[in-house]
């Protein structure tokens, strides 16, 4: 059975552009116009608002766990197994490829790791933990994120089985295939430091 309420549901929320809506509403434009465009709190940071940075850092981990928790806990969708796996996965795809900004979206870091602590909470404190102890001794966002999301799988595996575990790779992949810039940036040695323009 094709899980289609926790599909719509986990795309619909993680779609929400909070960085794009957030940057508007303090007056610091428009988003995709700043940095490198992405709609994400590591661009939000660029402004040089670090309270917007910060709203949407939560508000985009929120509604990663929002749609985990909802689809797993909604009567409505007690038919589908697994429901709540399956709307965090589309909760990363939404904020990837929301349909609204003709599906140019963030890197799913943020909501990544929302999804996580939803649905495996021990597995999302440690990621946290290791985007934070990275960002802290590397300086660079994305190589400390994607340390966090390389080590997801294993962590899953560990901590809550197979299941979870095939959840946290399909995030990963996703989060490293929107990351490759980053990646070719990081192996040439040229990615910006945390604060940099």
């Amino acid at each position: 059975m094709i899980p289609i309420l926790p599909i719509i549901l986990g795309y619909l929320l993680g779609s929400i552009p909070f960085g794009l809506i957030i940057t508007r509403l303090g007056g610091a434009g428009d988003i995709r116009q700043i940095g490198s465009g992405n709609i994400g709190a590591t661009n939000v940071l660029r402004t040089g608002r670090k309270g917007l940075a910060a709203a949407t850092l939560l508000l985009d981990g929120l509604k990663g766990a929002a749609a985990v928790l909802l689809a797993a806990n909604w009567p409505l969708m007690a038919q589908f197994p697994h429901a709540g796996l399956w709307a965090g996965l589309f909760a990363v795809i939404g904020h990837l490829f929301p349909v609204w900004l003709r599906f140019r979206g963030g890197k799913g870091v943020a909501t990544g790791l929302g999804v996580a602590l939803a649905a495996c909470w021990p597995q999302g404190v440690l990621m946290c933990l290791i985007w934070l102890v990275g960002a802290k001794v590397t300086k660079i966002s994305s190589a400390s994120a994607l340390a966090a999301f390389v080590a997801a799988p294993f962590l899953a595996w560990i901590f809550a089985g197979p299941g979870h575990a095939l959840l946290a790779l399909l995030v990963t992949l996703l989060v490293l295939a929107k990351h490759h810039a980053n990646i070719r940036r990081l192996m040439a040695g040229t990615e910006p430091r945390i604060g940099a323009a």
